[in-house]
């Protein structure tokens, strides 16, 4: 049954972002797919099947501000409002000493994973504060890496620590306007981003080592969880992981 509600989901045209965005859909959200290549947004939206939702590709580069303002006015006039931002786009880059990291590689980094993240909550948070019936809910996707670095991820663990603080802040400035924010930490989802875990990355010792992974259905489905609670309710961080993953504990 679809129940009205409207979700964008960035970077979700494959691995977590698409599927949470399907999850969604088949859970009766009327979902906006966004990411940069219009094709693999469709391709991602032909993949679902009979849902209970509607489900709408609107391209988009998240570090670009007039696009971000484009894609949520988009939203808001397809759907009638935006109930969720699922703040999930973001990149990576092999393991590499700060001192051999080229420049661009970090401004490309933070560009995605911070710069974008804050452009679609504030474009989220204004649509959530205008509208009526007034608020809404915005999950950022934290990754472990916002708790410990994996070796050589300066430009990744810095950009994911950060949002953990745009987390708590846009959890205390939504108060007033029913607007409530959330964080979702990921070890080792099975994407396209994740494989080489199953083949061998560094560890904190300097050894190479398999690690343990879990399928991304799990994530999505405690994506729908956080997701789905009235607005009166918030899980503020959720750690969802591979069980055997190397986090607990020493490394």
């Amino acid at each position: 049954m679809n129940n009205g509600k409207v979700a964008v989901v960035t970077g979700a045209g494959s691995g977590i972002g698409k599927a949470a965005a399907t999850a969604l859909v088949r859970n009766g959200w009327n979902v906006v797919f966004t990411g940069r290549r219009l094709e693999t947004l469709e391709a991602a939206i032909a993949d679902i099947g009979a849902a209970d939702g509607k489900a709408l590709a609107i391209a988009c580069d998240v570090s670009k501000p007039d696009q971000v303002d484009a894609l949520f006015d988009g939203a808001a006039s397809a759907f009638g409002r935006v109930d969720l931002l699922f703040n999930n786009a973001g990149m990576g880059f092999k393991s590499t000493l700060i001192d051999e990291i080229p420049v661009d590689v970090w401004t490309d980094m933070v560009a995605a994973n911070l710069t974008g993240s804050f452009l679609c909550a504030r474009a989220a948070f204004r649509h959530m504060r205008a509208q009526s019936p007034q608020g809404g809910r915005i999950i950022n996707n934290g990754s472990i890496s916002a708790h410990a670095p994996r070796p050589g991820s300066v430009p990744y663990t810095t950009t994911k620590h950060a949002i953990t603080g745009l987390t708590k802040t846009l959890a205390l400035d939504g108060r007033p306007f029913s607007i409530a924010c959330g964080q979702i930490d990921i070890g080792n989802a099975l994407t396209e981003m994740a494989a080489p875990m199953t083949k061998g990355v560094p560890q904190a010792s300097g050894a190479m080592a398999v690690e343990a992974v879990m399928d991304v259905r799990h994530v999505a489905d405690a994506v729908v969880h956080m997701a789905g609670l009235p607005l009166d309710a918030n899980i503020l961080f959720m750690t969802v992981m591979a069980t055997n993953m190397p986090f607990v504990g020493r490394g």
